[in-house]
């Protein structure tokens, strides 16, 4: 039998013959024995090999007899399958075949068992254990060691989500070569020598990075366990479920695991075109906000004055009631949360039921301009693998990074970025005030930018075709960014990509959630594809003038005799917070959609309890367009109610059938309609210049990091722990400037913020970098965003100035 690879893996010519346990098979230059042999369906038994990291031969588990090296001479001892690279003609014998194979991989586990400790009973590995499966089907039945198993104190935390149990490691280097191969976090390594060797770690310096979730899952013994996860359940106790992740547009397939009606853990699950076999900490262990004492559970009807429990029924005669008194001033509001069918359902509600376009998902710092862009060049697109997508990032010569920051506001990005920088020798160029710690593990070429004149920086840069620009949902707030982008696009013929910050956002913008777009890139103003949608929504007309964004509908709210349909938002993710919430108190009614008490309901007049992201079917659209499912993974006897289900209760109440009540029916009605081919919206052409900065001012800059002050991560204080302590940077010019030294006050729109300084040399100057939603202190409540000007200061000058503060503290002066 001949085994060839696959077609149009490799050419002909790179093909090699091989013989595994007498089978001939073809394989690709510098392929390793172990892949081949698995080609045949041979498994060796290994430890230390990984697909996605180098080989190292560490456990010495694979051995393997090579009689013939192909060349008639064989080798001398077993060789590690999982370093040996086959040659032409070689000839392999796995222990299916030889018994010199057999007798040393037998030695091989009876050596690793003769410090590990038998504590499979309690160990969280146990069940899933490798080493477990090895000892039982090929390891002896009794040990022949008499001495004392070494031990240690344990368990010692390497980080605050990652624990190491010393006496179980088998020293395969899988969790050192991920942290220094793929995440690019150094912080561990393997100490000493001998039967004193183990992994070790800087005392003062625990394991530092967002990925550190993953060592967890490779360790092929229970090594390194979870603190969330440690002692919870046996892994055959639970029950596996795959996923798409709700945390950003990354769109990384999980593994959720539950048991008694609760998610366990969360591991990455096997997607080789998204995330291969990774995902970040957020996405891993974010998964406990809906558990706490504030989830709602039933209606909320406030009457007097106060929220009260209501019956489902009266909450919505109640809502019906509100709504229908609003007339057409109404507006929706929608967040990040939403799977493309229940955006979907919120774009048709509006339009259909409501009879407005004022819809609005940017619960978060946004512009007309931006609103634009995404009708033009992002709406109605599909997956390409050619055009843009992880694949194309990986074969690109050059990526040009505006705007965005890929380890903090999409980490699976960053993994694929840095893949391609290490194996393929990608250029990254990235246009930002100073190089974050993502940057540099890209080895990025830094444009150092003022913000706000990111447009003028991206236009000095040579690109071709062989270039992709991804740019973040950050460049909405910088005037004339996003034109300037998709005409640097045109012109070099480099590929254009936008990578939102939320997993919802893609979705939304194809469903329709935009003032100024129907579903699947319909623009409200053309005829034409209005009278596409009402043909398929079966109604006489829809709105043409395009409605109000969500800056625009809150203004309207402030002033009073506006409703406000809400749904998945916080006022701390709009630029302006306190006028978020002041539009939300002066509303004639507010109806909220919500899975938990917050800012929203405390001022909403009814309120619906919504179904977690582990109660509800549906799918997320990631920054490629690509789909990933979300399956129910809790699955009770009486579901929670979707977003869905709530609008399509409202709509039949209102004497307007929305047409579609499960994410089946709304998924399908969204794939009928299909992508708009006819014409778009056309863009402006402005470049954008720097905002002018008063003396003694300086520009802002500001992103949010991974691990923020987001309610995602509630009720998982070890994830929150690994949070970046929360500074303010500036370049070492502007700190003499302003003689700074330890802490820095930065005023702006009548607040201030006071936060330890730290010094970036290399960054631009007259520019002070501030976290944008850092734990308990949010811009939002000072009303700044990326490239407003603002005053700096030491604290003692602050205080001259009469600001009355502590460092580390905000607050409105």
């Amino acid at each position: 039998m001949t085994v060839t690879a696959k077609p149009g893996e490799v050419v002909a010519s790179d093909l090699i013959t091989v013989f595994i346990d007498g089978t001939e098979v073809q394989v690709p230059k510098g392929t390793l024995a172990i892949r081949a042999a698995e080609m045949i369906g041979v498994a060796i038994p290994r430890f230390c090999d990984h697909p996605l990291l180098d080989p190292v031969g560490a456990c010495r588990q694979c051995l393997v007899e090579v009689p013939d090296m192909g060349n008639g001479r064989g080798m001398p001892k077993p060789q590690a399958s999982c370093t040996l690279e086959c040659a032409p003609g070689m000839k392999i014998l796995t222990q299916e075949t030889s018994a010199v194979a057999a007798k040393a991989q037998k030695g091989m586990i009876e050596f690793l068992l003769l410090n590990h400790p038998l504590d499979c009973p309690i160990c969280d590995k146990g069940g899933e254990c490798p080493l477990q499966n090895q000892a039982m089907a090929n390891g002896a039945g009794e040990s022949r060691y008499e001495g004392v198993k070494r031990t240690f104190p344990k368990p010692v935390s390497i980080s605050a989500l990652v624990l190491l149990d010393r006496e179980r490691c088998i020293l395969c280097a899988r969790c050192t070569r991920f942290s220094e191969q793929i995440s690019g976090d150094p912080f561990i390594t393997l100490v000493e020598r001998g039967a004193l060797q183990q992994v070790g770690f800087y005392e003062d310096h625990p394991y530092d990075s967002y990925f550190s979730g993953n060592v967890i899952q490779i360790c092929p013994v229970g090594a390194l366990t979870s603190v969330s996860y440690r002692f919870q359940s046996r892994p055959f106790d639970l029950v596996s479920t795959p996923v798409t992740c709700e945390h950003c547009a990354g769109g990384c397939q999980l593994r959720s695991d539950h048991r008694h009606f609760q998610v366990k853990r969360r591991l990455a699950g096997d997607a080789p075109l998204v995330n291969e076999e990774w995902n970040c900490d957020k996405g891993r262990f974010a998964f406990k906000s809906g558990r706490g004492p504030d989830r709602l559970t039933r209606p909320l009807v406030r009457d007097n004055g106060v929220l009260r429990v209501a019956s489902w029924p009266e909450a919505i005669d109640a809502a019906v009631a509100g709504l229908r008194r609003a007339g057409s001033r109404v507006g929706v509001l929608t967040g990040g949360r939403l799977t493309v069918e229940d955006a979907y359902g919120y774009s048709k509600f509006a339009r259909a039921v409501l009879g407005t376009n004022n819809i609005d998902f940017r619960s978060r710092p946004a512009s007309a301009e931006e609103a634009v862009f995404l009708a033009n060049r992002v709406a109605g697109t599909e997956l390409d693998e050619d055009r843009l997508s992880y694949t194309a990032l990986q074969q690109a010569k050059q990526v040009v990074l505006v705007a965005f920051e890929p380890e903090e506001e999409a980490a699976m990005v960053f993994l694929r970025l840095r893949k391609a920088v290490r194996k393929n020798g990608l250029k990254v160029v990235t246009v930002a005030p100073f190089a974050s710690n993502g940057s540099v593990k890209l080895n990025a070429e830094l444009v150092a930018t003022v913000p706000g004149a990111e447009a003028e920086a991206l236009n000095g840069i040579t690109a071709d075709a062989d270039t992709i620009v991804l740019i973040g949902d950050r460049a909405a707030v910088v005037p004339g960014l996003l034109n300037a982008a998709a005409d640097f696009a045109d012109r070099t013929g480099a590929r254009l990509g936008w990578v939102p910050r939320r997993a919802g956002d893609r979705g939304a913008v194809e469903t329709g959630c935009l003032p100024n777009l129907l579903p699947g890139g319909r623009p409200t103003g053309d005829v034409l594809a209005r009278v596409d949608v009402q043909a398929a929504w079966g109604v006489d007309s829809l709105p043409g003038t395009p409605g109000l964004d969500a800056d625009e509908q809150l203004a309207a709210a402030r002033e009073g005799g506006f409703a406000l349909l809400v749904g998945g938002l916080e006022p701390s993710d709009f630029t302006q917070a306190n006028e978020v919430r002041e539009g939300l108190e002066n509303a004639s009614f507010v109806v909220s959609l919500e899975q938990r008490l917050s800012e929203v309901t405390e001022r909403a007049d009814v309120v619906f309890p919504i179904a977690l992201i582990e109660e509800r079917p549906g799918h997320f659209l990631n920054w490629e367009s690509r789909r990933g499912r979300v399956n129910t993974v809790i699955k009770q006897a009486n579901q929670p109610m979707t977003d869905l289900r709530v609008l399509a209760a409202l709509a039949d109440a209102l004497g307007r059938p929305l047409g579609v009540r499960t994410a089946r029916q709304a998924l399908a009605e969204f794939d009928e309609l299909g992508a708009w081919d006819g014409a778009r919206a056309p863009l402006s052409r402005g470049r954008g210049v720097a905002a002018d900065h008063a003396d003694g001012e300086v520009a802002l800059a500001t992103w949010r990091e991974l691990l923020d002050g987001s309610r995602a991560l509630d009720y998982e204080p070890a994830l929150l722990e690994t949070a970046k302590p929360v500074v303010a940077r500036v370049a070492p010019e502007t700190a003499e400037q302003f003689g700074l030294t330890a802490a820095v006050t930065v005023s702006g729109n009548g607040g201030w913020l006071t936060l330890p300084l730290d010094i970036v040399p290399g960054m631009a100057p007259d520019t002070v970098w501030v976290p944008t939603h850092a734990p308990d202190t949010p811009l939002s409540e000072l009303g700044l965003v990326h490239g407003d000007p603002v005053t700096i200061g030491s604290p003692a000058a602050a205080l001259e100035r009469g600001e009355g503060f502590d460092q580390g503290e905000g607050g409105v002066a």
